[in-house]
């Protein structure tokens, strides 16, 4: 048995995890098997670069970041658009597939990967997904890989603002990657004890975010932490409509270099207080995958592999309650797990005294 595998879309800690417990579970159950890596994402099944992966390959690599066959971004808009030379990508794709007689694809990605890979399904080739994202925002699972691993080190991040924010009394802001969805931010800011969290789901009004600021000043207290999502909005932008939005925004980044600096701006104007932002940006997709991720991912990777035994295709495998599942590809390409702005967590967050700015 043939089995193709690829990487695709941003790096996060588990991915090499995630194809190990892939690989070893196809090794371990079939006496005649070869994987073959496609490198950097959807662009080596485009474009014909892979290479025969051997059993070494995949020994050593639970505990490495990063992925040993590469990645990059394909556009899922772009995916019907011929290339600059004319190249036909979807036809490419099951050109390749097809020469290279796989029984199946074994993709990893995110949400933007996922609607290729039901694209490929629609066009008849067996495929299955796992889930990967430190957002945490694919529909159909619980959780993703490379997730917590990211909160760990978001949450360290905000816990080493803590000590220089007491002593210096001033507020600091703490962004956190997140452009549509803010499950990292929410849990990284809980985990560290964050006065302040600041999400896509739920637009912030600058007043009530000073007020939180200015309680803390009352209580005695000298100091206040922001963990702001990237992709924070205020009230007043989220009320208008796309093209304004979009406009406004590109004025405010010739000014500003993130959200967080024009959200500190504002409170600086209204307080007084010193505001020092961090963005530990990359470093949350970066390095060594925590012990949940390297379970998970031994897990997932087990589960697609019994999949492919059983050719059982056109799944992601998830989790929802503890246990694994398959999902359907149909039903995760095109949707994105929000944070409900009603949901227990949050609640429970506001009743420990964390403001959300609403």
């Amino acid at each position: 048995m043939r089995i193709g595998m690829l990487t695709s879309g941003g790096d996060c800690q588990s991915l090499n995890a995630s194809m190990r417990g892939v690989a070893k579970s196809l090794y371990e159950n079939l006496k005649d098997v070869e994987i073959i890596g496609f490198l950097e994402g959807y662009k080596g099944l485009i474009y014909g670069n892979y290479r025969k992966m051997e059993t070494r390959d995949f020994s050593g690599i639970l505990t490495e970041g990063g992925t040993i066959i590469g990645t990059s971004r394909q556009p899922f808009k772009l995916m019907r658009t011929p290339d600059a030379n004319g190249l036909d990508k979807v036809k490419a794709m099951k050109d390749n597939y097809k020469k290279l007689g796989l029984e199946c694809l074994v993709i990893l990605g995110g949400n933007g990967t996922h609607k290729t890979a039901n694209l490929l399904r629609e066009e008849g080739l067996n495929v299955v997904t796992l889930p990967k994202t430190i957002d945490n925002d694919i529909w159909g699972t619980d959780i993703t890989f490379g997730f917590q691993s990211a909160v760990n080190i978001a949450s360290n991040a905000i816990d080493c603002i803590h000590t220089t924010a007491a002593s210096h009394g001033r507020v600091f802001i703490v962004e956190v990657m997140g452009h549509k969805v803010g499950w990292l931010t929410l849990h990284a800011g809980i985990a560290s004890g964050a006065d302040i969290i600041l999400l896509p789901e739920i637009p912030y009004d600058i007043d009530k975010v000073v007020e939180a600021i200015e309680k803390r000043t009352r209580e005695g207290k000298s100091f206040s932490i922001l963990a702001v999502a990237e992709g924070a909005i205020s009230k007043e932008d989220a009320a208008l409509p796309k093209k304004k939005l979009k406009e406004k925004r590109a004025q405010a980044a010739k000014k500003y270099p993130s959200v967080s600096y024009e959200i500190g701006a504002k409170i600086e104007e209204k307080t007084g207080q010193e505001i020092r932002v961090t963005i530990p940006g990359h470093t949350q997709r970066g390095g060594s995958p925590c012990a949940y991720d390297r379970v998970l991912s031994t897990r997932f990777g087990a589960a697609a592999a019994k999949l492919i035994l059983h050719k059982d295709y056109g799944y992601m495998v998830g989790m929802r309650n503890g246990e694994i599942v398959k999902v359907p590809l149909e039903e995760v390409a095109g949707k994105l797990k929000m944070v409900n702005p009603d949901a227990s967590i949050i609640n429970e967050a506001k009743l420990v005294g964390i403001s959300f700015g609403d």
